[in-house]
């Protein structure tokens, strides 16, 4: 994708990878700058199907953390490299069922910063959706 200009202080690289869903709104799936990548909130979409993921929130969690992974191959970074990380829950009594998920994801340690939160919708209906912050 070409690089992007923010005012001529520095050069960012928008990040887009048919290994995750498509936007869906006016965004990047990723934004890299200085050797940090932010990847915006993914939400359980099959890239290769297009189909939504509606099952129990663990095969959810686990499609969305696929998503994550490969937008941050496509970037040259991974999961490993992920210092903070944002879940948003439809249902915080997902929290635990989630939460399994997301550590066989996120092995290394220490793990990433994160906060999750409940809230009232997410795009599509889904249940979870996660944002990361990778170096």
């Amino acid at each position: 994708m070409p690089e992007m200009s923010d005012g001529g202080a520095r050069a960012r690289r928008g990040v887009l990878t048919d290994g995750a869903p498509k936007p869906i709104g006016p965004y990047s799936q990723a934004v890299t700058i200085d050797g940090w990548t932010f990847v915006s909130g993914q939400i359980p979409i099959d890239a290769a199907s297009g189909r939504l993921e509606t099952g129990p929130i663990a095969a959810q969690t686990e499609r969305v953390l696929k998503n994550v992974a490969a937008i941050l191959e496509a970037a040259g970074s991974g999961l490993d490299r992920v210092v903070r990380a944002t879940v948003y829950l439809r249902d915080l009594g997902d929290f635990d069922a989630m939460n399994a998920v997301y550590a066989r994801f996120f092995s290394a340690s220490p793990p990433p910063a994160r906060s999750t939160v409940e809230v009232a919708r997410l795009p599509k209906d889904v249940a979870v959706e996660i944002d990361v912050i990778a170096r």
